[in-house]
């Protein structure tokens, strides 16, 4: 597996002011270049959470995420796909072997992932269909009507902000385009006023580690909003979070080799949150699908 090394006291000083400091806030593209090619999955390099539907192991569930995206966008070879947010193109090479469309095209932010997955695109022979640029899913160098789907996987809720994402997706997508994500967004707060502090705590924290704007605190409810003001129509936000967070909890704490494939102090909050019960960690976070389409 292809690595991007770091300076070790650089990446540990890095990790220490990042996640057990309250003083600074990195960006997103600080926050991904530090996290580098220590990825969930073993047998690639994705970073999704997974969908574990009929998954037993985080790299089925990584590559079953992908899948549930594409089939839902209905994704075949007569396609140009914008795919946001690529990661290490590990999506975006695995459509191209099962689906093959005509074209993807991937924006991504953060130059080091930009850099890699161009190399790892290139040495799989699909440089020719697959164009990888570093650019904001906010402000699109690309042409309008370009793409007949739009695709996010698991990465929207950085976005600043996701209603710029939404207008930008619109303008891209051709008529009848269909644009599909997984997502992460807040969930509808609980009727006890514990458990509302506690949601109210976890989300504050995950929005402030992991750079996510105040805007994007969404609900079901806003999220469908928000699609539609932008113009969207047959719109879908349907919450799969029984589908991988229980699950992926689990596996944590049963697969040993998992947590060892992150830095060091990278481990410890998940060391934490193994010895509480799943419902108890992600109380204040839904996962969300979505689905929607530009008018005809």
């Amino acid at each position: 597996m292809q690595q991007v090394q770091q300076n070790p006291l650089k990446e540990a000083l890095s990790y220490l002011w990042w996640f057990y400091t309250p003083f600074r806030a990195k960006s997103v593209s600080d926050i991904y270049e530090l996290i580098s090619t220590n990825a969930y999955s073993g047998d690639g390099l994705y970073l999704n959470l997974g969908y574990w539907k009929e998954a037993d192991n985080i790299d089925d569930a990584c590559r079953a995420m992908a899948r549930l995206c594409a089939d839902q966008a209905r994704l075949n070879d007569h396609d140009e796909l914008l795919d946001v947010g690529f990661g290490f193109a590990d999506q975006d090479m695995y459509w191209m072997e099962h689906y093959g469309p005509r074209r993807i095209v991937g924006l991504n932010i953060t130059h080091s992932q930009v850099e890699l997955a161009r190399q790892r695109v290139a040495e799989r022979g699909m440089s020719d269909r697959i164009e990888l640029l570093e650019a904001s899913a906010t402000d699109m160098p690309l042409q309008d009507e370009t793409f007949d789907k739009v695709i996010g996987l698991e990465c929207a809720f950085h976005f600043n902000t996701r209603e710029r994402f939404f207008t930008e997706a619109r303008r891209v997508l051709r008529p009848g385009g269909r644009l599909v994500l997984t997502d992460v967004i807040r969930m509808k707060p609980m009727e006890g006023a514990w458990q509302r502090l506690i949601q109210r705590s976890n989300w504050n924290f995950f929005s402030k580690k992991y750079v996510v704007p105040e805007e994007n605190a969404d609900t079901q409810d806003t999220y469908a909003e928000k699609l539609q003001h932008a113009g969207f129509v047959n719109i879908r936000v349907e919450s799969i979070r029984e589908q991988v967070y229980p699950q992926l909890h689990h596996y944590m704490a049963t697969d040993p080799e998992m947590l060892k494939r992150f830095h060091f102090l990278a481990r410890l909050p998940y060391y934490l949150a193994l010895r509480f019960d799943a419902s108890k960690v992600y109380i204040a976070y839904d996962y969300v699908l979505v689905s929607a389409e530009k008018p005809a």
